[in-house]
């Protein structure tokens, strides 16, 4: 009997499409689908004539697989997931590897390292990034789990998945249990507060310039051309152009603006809060979103709360340029938070993460893949016990230059009443790094005065703790 390389449970577009990105690479693919009739369409259709082995039962899907035994899931990340394993369990031997490939939260990634574990069995679980285009043709792939079902799969990812410029795979091994998944989890945080920051950009454009979006679309084309290059960029300009075919008007326009969200970008916000680490631009991207789901709201709310009246009157041209750099400072103090997180992580939970491999996962194939990445592998690699993307020497370079920007954009916003939340965040965040002494002494002496918390003294040595009676 023919045995396929890997099975493959799950045929919505992102499993179909990778279950095809593998066979492309040569590699026979069993698949299973819980509707068993959609193993059938897709082996008639898209998979038709190729390396398939279609599974219409999860125990003709283990026999059909050679040893050990390598089955991926891409379903809904949860339950779902729990319910594959438990049935998967019985069918399979010392040995075998589960993979999860959805975007599953990372503490059920360690609960199901470490039950699979203790019954022989291996467990992958890894990030997948890139949406439907990238499972099809290269994502990006973040591996993590357990260590010794690497060498069984490894072959396979780095197949599948986008290479850069020199040929590197965007996928190598993270760490244990959860790390794959926690770093897919900031990964798709980061991803929130770049598409926020391209959205404040828009917005200011819009109205303190009063651009059209074809004009828009030329500034982004431009700005794509230089540091600022990335997919996200690259996506908005051809946004930019698209025209309605039923109304004529751009298509950008005629979109109402409420914004949905899955919620990684919530857990990337939950999980900075739980380890302590300021990520307030990636929050704020997950608020904007919550209040823009306030649309009937937000519109009484306009016929009370009058804002400026004044308009913007300085240089057009000087403005675009200044937002632009606005833009290139934001962005890396929104990465120097995704990057400080995962550092606070690989602490939390030992594991031994190197970031500058994580940058050159993200090089290619995921969706904020942009040029400046290779500069973050560039920084770990001259220090990779860095503790601050900002302090690395070309990012703090890039941030005196362009820190005036940042301040000018958002004055003005201000000034015209245009909310420019991340902007501002990453803003506070830089400046709040950078500043040696911050008013949190007032801040411990309220605590102590009316919860008795005490405080620590800058005369004494750290670790020392006092108690001052307030009302003496």
């Amino acid at each position: 009997m023919k045995q396929a390389d890997i099975g493959l449970i799950g045929l919505a577009v992102m499993g179909e499409n990778l279950a095809l990105n593998m066979e492309s690479r040569r590699f026979a693919v069993a698949v299973f689908n819980r509707t068993v009739a959609k193993v059938d369409v897709f082996l008639q259709g898209r998979g038709k004539g190729k390396r398939f082995i279609g599974a219409h039962t999860l125990k003709d899907l283990v026999a059909s697989l050679k040893k050990p035994r390598r089955v991926m899931l891409m379903v809904k990340a949860g339950q779902p997931v729990d319910e594959f394993i438990d049935q998967l369990i019985p069918l399979l031997e010392p040995g075998d590897i589960i993979i999860d490939g959805g975007n599953s939260h990372f503490p059920d990634t360690i609960r199901r390292t470490k039950s699979l574990e203790s019954r022989g069995l291996l467990f992958i679980g890894t990030g997948v990034s890139g949406g439907e285009e990238g499972a099809l043709k290269g994502p990006s792939m973040m591996p993590g789990g357990s260590k010794a079902a690497w060498p069984h799969v490894k072959n396979i990812f780095q197949k599948i998945c986008a290479k850069v410029e020199d040929g590197s795979p965007c996928c190598e091994w993270v760490g244990n249990d959860g790390a794959g998944h926690f770093v897919k989890m900031v990964h798709n945080g980061i991803e929130y507060g770049d598409m926020q920051l391209i959205c404040e950009a828009y917005q200011v454009m819009n109205q303190a310039l009063g651009m059209p979006p074809k004009d828009m679309h030329k500034v982004f084309k431009k700005w794509n051309q230089g540091e600022l290059d990335s997919y996200l960029i690259e996506i908005t300009t051809d946004i930019l152009a698209k025209t309605d075919p039923q109304t004529g008007s751009p298509m950008v326009d005629v979109i109402l603006d409420t914004a949905g969200q899955k919620g990684t970008g919530k857990w990337t916000s939950i999980a900075a809060l739980d380890l302590g680490v300021p990520a307030p631009t990636i929050a704020e991207a997950v608020f904007a979103r919550c209040i823009s789901a306030i649309k009937a709201e937000r519109v009484a709310a306009a016929r009370h709360l009058p804002g400026p009246k004044t308009r913007f009157r300085g240089n057009r041209n000087a403005f675009l340029e200044a937002i632009r750099r606005a833009l290139y400072a934001a962005k890396i103090c929104s990465y120097a938070q995704g990057f400080a997180l995962i550092s606070a992580a690989a602490r939390e939970y030992q594991w031994d993460l190197h970031f500058g491999d994580i940058a050159l996962m993200w090089r290619g194939g995921c969706i904020i893949r942009a040029r400046f990445l290779g500069k973050i592998k560039e920084a770990f690699d001259r220090r990779p016990d860095l503790p601050n993307l900002m302090l690395d020497r070309y990012f703090t370079g890039i941030l005196k230059k362009h820190q005036d920007s940042l301040r000018k954009v958002i004055m003005e916003a201000a000034r015209l009443g245009i909310a420019m939340p991340a902007f501002s965040s990453a803003l506070a965040y830089f400046d709040s790094y950078r500043n040696a002494r911050l008013p949190a002494n007032l801040l411990q002496a309220q605590r102590d005065y009316f919860g008795a918390h005490t405080y620590e003294r800058v005369d004494r040595k750290r670790g020392e703790f006092f108690h001052t009676e307030w009302q003496a």
